[in-house]
């Protein structure tokens, strides 16, 4: 089973629904013992990054998040939850984040060209930097769905993908069992539940 962390931020039930399209059972709880038990567990996530981690620790969430990353199930952030995994983002501020993934959430606006709109919206093709279980379905070039003003820089060896908007954008990180999409795999179709899939299949 498949826990979809709610803790006040994310795209929930739509992603549900993803998971049901696959043959996947998928729940959206609050519940730490919920997801302590779960096979796997996804933190979504829409917003601001300040806004979303001082929610994530009040429900005390980010402690079951953390918990199951170290237990080695597999943890999938999306969106802003991707960022979240990070150790800090710039977005209005200095904000730390959970820290389970190296690197720093930062603006698009002064790194991409000023004629490129923000937010970055739309479909881009995946460039794989690596190999990673997740794509296993998933072949280079391939197109997922974008919505997002701010992007992981630094990552150093958890970079998995990236997505061309006016210079390499991570798309994708991961270390060890845990694993971030910048994307959305539940608005990008036939590849997005290829994602899932692939996802699902991790030990």
């Amino acid at each position: 089973m498949t826990a979809i962390v709610d803790y006040g931020v994310g795209n929930l039930f739509s992603l549900r629904s993803s998971f049901g399209f696959i043959g996947e059972e998928a729940a959206v709880t609050r519940d730490a013992e919920a997801i302590a038990a779960a096979d796997r567990v996804v933190l979504p996530g829409v917003g601001a990054f300040g806004d979303a981690a001082e929610k994530l620790r009040q429900s005390g969430l980010d402690a079951a998040v953390k918990q199951a990353a170290a237990s080695g199930k597999p943890l999938l952030g999306i969106c802003l939850g991707m960022q979240l995994l990070f150790e800090r983002s710039f977005e209005y501020g200095e904000h730390a984040g959970l820290g389970l993934l190296g690197g720093e959430v930062v603006p698009m606006r002064g790194a991409i060209p000023e004629n490129l709109r923000i937010p970055h919206i739309g479909w881009n093709a995946l460039h794989f930097e690596r190999q990673h279980p997740i794509f296993k379905y998933v072949g280079e070039g391939e197109h997922v769905y974008f919505v997002h003003s701010y992007y992981a820089a630094n990552c150093g060896e958890s970079l998995v993908a990236t997505a061309d908007y006016g210079l390499p954008l991570t798309a994708a990180a991961a270390a060890g069992n845990v694993v971030g999409c910048q994307f959305h795999p539940e608005k990008s179709g036939e590849v997005g539940m290829k994602i899932l899939r692939g996802f699902c299949e991790m030990r």
